[in-house]
């Protein structure tokens, strides 16, 4: 198990690597460049060509693009994420301190889409063409095909505007002071929009792959034979179908992670939450490239590090899998 945790690690540098190279390039092919922003004579007046030269030689913008990549990703793997166009201030302090907010967000998400989709997917199964098994499939088709967006603006809307039982803003106003359990309440108030929405799509899509992978292994020779044995049927089906058919939604769920963190991006803006989504969609806004560098290393370094984590999980779940 060492060995092939190892060895996933070694596999996953080129191909960080190869995502940082289609990053850089793409950021180096919008038109402006990254230094547009400065040149906007109505914010900072006329900039001449000698005050041009001197920014890129302090943003190390004055190479070939090549030589820009070679030389960001070399301090990039030595912890020197570059510096802020904006704020002027180190890379990975202007991205790290928003993280807690978004794994914050992200984790409660990703917590109530497996205590939802989970059972009643399994219960979906098992009541297979119930009135259950309607009901739900109808709520998870109508998770999967409304937007986020779309969803969050319309909530935000109903219970913030109109009935005004939740705060408009997510944490970006938070300044009274609160201890023990008022701030409980109100971290739950202000996050209670942001993770439904999150939420929502992402228990929608994992209900039905649960639905799917039960259904696929209730019917299944094994499983009559354990019901004639005299094996309880909630034995029956925790015990044995869902072991059996956890592969596939182990998948998933690694997969659900990395959405959730993209989705950071859209509900964070709408929000205001101080995260690393909204951070990015700033910064995509000013052209702040290496912000958006650094965070989109990071978010890939999470997604491999959950596929990696959903590969191991295979092992432990199926003792027929074996890593060599």
């Amino acid at each position: 198990m060492i060995r092939y945790v190892a060895a996933r690690l070694i596999q996953a540098v080129p191909l960080l690597v190869g995502i940082s190279l289609v990053a850089f390039a793409m950021l180096q092919m919008t038109p402006g460049g990254p230094l547009s922003g400065f040149f906007d004579s109505s914010q900072f007046g006329t900039v001449t060509p000698d005050e041009i030269a001197r920014m890129r030689a302090r943003y190390q913008l004055d190479g070939p693009p090549w030589e820009q990549y070679l030389r960001w990703l070399t301090a990039f793997v030595t912890g020197d994420w570059g510096e802020s166009y904006v704020s002027a201030r180190p890379v990975i302090e202007v991205v790290l301190e928003r993280v807690p907010t978004t794994l914050l967000v992200a984790g409660l998400a990703f917590l109530f889409t497996l205590l939802l989709a989970l059972p009643i997917g399994i219960v979906t199964a098992v009541k297979q063409y119930s009135w259950i098994d309607y009901a739900f499939t109808t709520i998870a088709f109508l998770g999967i095909s409304i937007p986020r967006f779309w969803s969050g603006l319309m909530l935000l809307f109903l219970f913030s505007f109109q009935l005004g039982w939740l705060p408009s803003i997510g944490l970006s106003d938070l300044r009274q002071p609160h201890e023990g359990w008022s701030l409980v309440a109100e971290y739950a108030k202000r996050l209670a929009l942001p993770v439904v929405v999150m939420t929502l799509y992402s228990f929608a899509t994992l209900t039905r792959y649960v639905r799917a992978a039960m259904l696929e292994v209730l019917g299944q020779d094994y499983l009559r034979t354990a019901r004639a044995k005299g094996i309880a049927e909630r034995a029956v089906v925790i015990r044995h179908a869902l072991r059996n058919g956890a592969g596939p939604i182990v998948t998933i769920l690694a997969l659900q992670m990395s959405d959730i963190f993209v989705a950071a991006a859209i509900v964070e803006s709408i929000f205001a939450i101080p995260g690393t989504g909204q951070l990015f969609v700033q910064s995509a806004i000013a052209r702040d490239y290496p912000v958006l560098l650094g965070i989109v290393m990071l978010t890939s370094s999470v997604v491999v590090v959950a596929n990696l984590a959903a590969d191991v999980a295979y092992g432990v779940l199926d003792p027929r899998i074996r890593y060599v």
